[in-house]
């Protein structure tokens, strides 16, 4: 059985079974794949040991045509998919869907994607997404904080400005004082 779900596995990159047995081929297939990211003529062969060479077949307008094995697939496609990630090769993604027969629950057993990190790298990102998100609006409050210190040292400035010119009475400026004529009738002026 696990061989078989395993070269199903590889064959197809998803497959549709019970948890029990998702969780059993689990650990084979996550093996199989460290095997082949080797890619030793030694792994090859135990590989096919362990799992045996089945064809990869693809139906064409009714016929079957021979697309490859699935060891040439592990080695030649998943293995170098794989060869910068240390493991967690394959996620069990549970359904809302039960066997109608046993009610057995169902789940998608797949192997990830060559761009999709685990779910330490998924939530270390988040963190530092967070982090630069909580940083910028820690920026954004000073720099507003900053601006409104500036418009209230601007204002103190007019109020002080105004203070210091020197109060000069303004009915003194509008009616000034005539001066006084001189008896041969000059103003004094020369």
């Amino acid at each position: 059985m696990r061989r078989n779900m395993v070269a199903s596995l590889f064959e197809h990159e998803t497959i549709a079974t019970t948890i029990q047995k998702a969780k059993e081929v689990k650990p084979f297939a996550e093996k199989m794949i460290t095997l082949a990211k080797k890619g030793t003529l030694h792994a090859r062969r135990r590989a096919i040991a362990l799992l045996g060479n089945r064809d990869v077949v693809k139906y064409e307008d009714g016929k079957p045509v021979r697309k490859g094995t699935v060891i040439g697939k592990l080695f030649s496609e998943l293995g170098p998919r794989y060869l910068d990630r240390p493991g967690g090769y394959t996620r069990i993604i549970h359904r809302s869907l039960r066997r109608l027969g046993d009610d057995g629950q169902l789940v998608l057993l797949q192997l990830m994607a060559e761009g999709e990190g685990s779910k330490k790298q998924v939530k270390a990102a988040a963190k530092k997404r967070s982090r630069r998100k909580a940083k910028k609006a820690l920026e954004a409050e000073k720099a507003a904080e900053s601006q409104d210190a500036a418009k209230e040292s601007a204002q103190v400035e007019q109020v002080s400005q105004t203070e210091e010119t020197p109060n000069v009475d303004k009915s003194d400026q509008a009616n000034p004082t005539p001066q006084a004529k001189q008896p041969d009738g000059s103003d004094g002026k020369k």
